[in-house]
């Protein structure tokens, strides 16, 4: 999926197409013919030619290369059709907020007491969370109009904005702001100004949308697996898109899961110590991507994170990835929940005898499962939750695209396609989620639950 297109999706300070001095602006006609005969109608790329004349007579103004800048963004977002410029600003605030991420995990490994709150429901929140929300909304606000933007995601302001949380809406406030400022190193935006604490929540609370059958909604978990982020462990930061209650387009960060597989037996802590002593390159110490898709394309990616001080360029690096062909139980290694408040181990070990498979589980936090199976680290991912617990699209909805259009296979119990279009929890769920890299395994698993469901306790 690498675009050949490669225009910023907002003007930035270093266009491939406009290059502005202390003098003059410098247009490159030859990639910018280019890009408007291949992806723009013929109205603009006839208003290209005429302003390809003033270039060369010398009398392109700023303004007119800025006009037609716009003109350019906004004709790539209308005819493409393909959901492109919604997936290059989709990886781009992705991959800004898995630096945020990191940035805040290392200051938070042992310092828990001062950055952490409990929500209702006693999961850990911490500054990250909101902090990704916040900019994640800003941006998708200034890339496609406030009104044209409904986000559905996990946090809300009611925590934030209590009096004795002044503390940790400061350093929210703080921590999005420093964010924001590196977004033009991302082909974004930055403000004109730091945002205040008013603007920050504001931010956080337009991600209010509880979705449905109809229209398009953002679908955000700005730290999945929180008590892994807490922990020092793995987590995911997630954007999917839905339209019409389909799964459009996904964009899953894991910041803590190397590029390559054979350094997933190290710890993270090595990880990070390793980088001091020999800072990450293209080709050693890898630690972090990113992952995305988009609906139909049968294709699914992968791409290192930027690292501090580096500019993005797309498609940085990216790489296919695809499921496993490993389709004999023996051999498959199988994903399951760290938490056994969230889902049954015993059952899910049950399944696993009673199917043939002899490898220990891969107990991860967060989506990061679902990342293991699309690109052939693992094979299987099961997951029962206990009576009463339902299951939330923003846990779900990136991963299970990834793993589709990688290869793979994702249902509920019943062999049938999760729904997305309920609102924000995955409605009419059959006992369990089942996610494979092939037919054969997911066949095996779905008959395994059938012969075993009658006699557990779930």
């Amino acid at each position: 999926m690498p675009l050949n297109c490669s225009t910023n999706v907002a003007p930035t300070t270093r266009s491939p197409i406009i290059t502005k001095t202390s003098t003059s602006s410098h247009v490159n006609l030859s990639l910018l013919f280019k890009i408007t005969k291949k992806w723009c109608p013929n109205r603009l790329y006839k208003r290209t030619i005429a302003c390809s004349r003033s270039v060369l007579s010398g009398h392109l103004s700023r303004t007119s290369s800025a006009l037609l800048m716009e003109d350019l963004k906004i004709d790539l977002g209308s005819q493409s059709g393909d959901y492109s410029r919604e997936l290059l600003v989709a990886v781009r605030v992705v991959q800004m907020a898995c630096s945020l991420c990191q940035r805040v995990q290392e200051g938070l490994i042992g310092k828990s007491e001062d950055q952490v709150k409990s929500k209702d429901d006693d999961s850990p929140v911490t500054v990250a969370d909101w902090s990704v929300q916040a900019i994640v909304s800003w941006v998708l606000s200034e890339c496609f109009g406030s009104r044209n933007v409904s986000i559905i995601a996990e946090e809300d302001v009611h925590t934030l904005s209590k009096f004795e949380a002044r503390g940790i809406l400061e350093a929210v406030v703080k921590t999005v702001n420093e964010c924001l400022a590196e977004a033009p190193m991302l082909g974004l935006n930055a403000p004109d100004r730091p945002l205040g604490s008013l603007e920050v929540l504001e931010a956080i609370s337009r991600c209010n949308s509880t979705g449905g059958p109809k229209g398009r909604h953002w679908v955000l978990d700005p730290v999945d697996g929180t008590l892994g982020f807490v922990r020092g462990d793995q987590y995911a930061v997630a954007l999917a898109l839905i339209e019409n209650g389909e799964v459009v387009l996904g964009v899953l960060g894991c910041p803590n899961y190397p590029m390559k597989k054979e350094w997933l037996n190290y710890h993270h802590r090595y990880f990070r110590l390793m980088s001091k002593l020999s800072p990450p390159t293209s080709k050693s110490w890898e630690k972090g991507c990113v992952m995305y898709a988009k609906r139909g394309s049968g294709e699914a990616w992968m791409q290192p994170l930027v690292h501090e001080n580096k500019e993005f360029v797309w498609p940085n690096s990216a790489i296919r990835i695809q499921v496993s062909s490993i389709n004999d139980p023996g051999l498959a290694t199988f994903c399951e929940p760290v938490e056994k408040a969230n889902s049954s181990h015993s059952f899910t070990a049950g399944l696993a005898h009673s199917v043939g498979l002899r490898k220990q589980p891969l107990r991860v936090y967060s989506m990061v499962k679902y990342a293991a199976i699309a690109r052939g680290d693992a094979e299987i991912f099961m997951k029962f939750a206990r009576a009463g617990y339902k299951e939330k699209i923003w846990d779900h909805a990136v991963g299970v695209l990834i793993i589709h259009e990688a290869g793979g296979m994702v249902t509920d119990a019943g062999g049938r396609p999760l729904d997305f279009s309920k609102g924000i929890f995955l409605e009419g769920l059959d006992r369990g989620i089942i996610a494979c890299s092939g037919p054969i395994l997911h066949e095996r698993i779905i008959d395994a639950v059938n012969a075993s469901w009658d006699s557990s306790n779930l």
